[in-house]
């Protein structure tokens, strides 16, 4: 069963682009917050990206969780954490 949003006069299946693109970033480039940025989460990318110069990189793994994380979420449960809610971390 596809769950879909209603946009305008007609429903929308529900469709997060942002996902495996955000997710691979956290992956890769967690350390700097690069994942934060792509988002829009600008303060937290901020955040994520000082922490992890200052502990030269052991940061890294909240980076490394949240792109696994934004992998295994559904596209609606992604829409609706990260996009509608505007969850900053995890």
């Amino acid at each position: 069963m596809e769950i879909h949003e209603k946009q305008g006069n007609y429903l929308q299946p529900y469709r997060s682009e942002k996902k495996v693109v955000a997710g691979i970033l956290g992956l890769l480039l967690g350390t700097f917050g690069i994942h934060k940025f792509y988002l829009g989460y600008t303060k937290a990318g901020i955040i994520q990206l000082v922490l992890g110069l200052v502990t030269c990189g052991i940061v890294g793994i909240i980076g490394f969780i949240e792109g696994i994380i934004y992998l295994t979420k559904s596209d609606e449960e992604f829409d609706r954490t990260y996009i509608h809610n505007q969850k900053e971390w995890f």
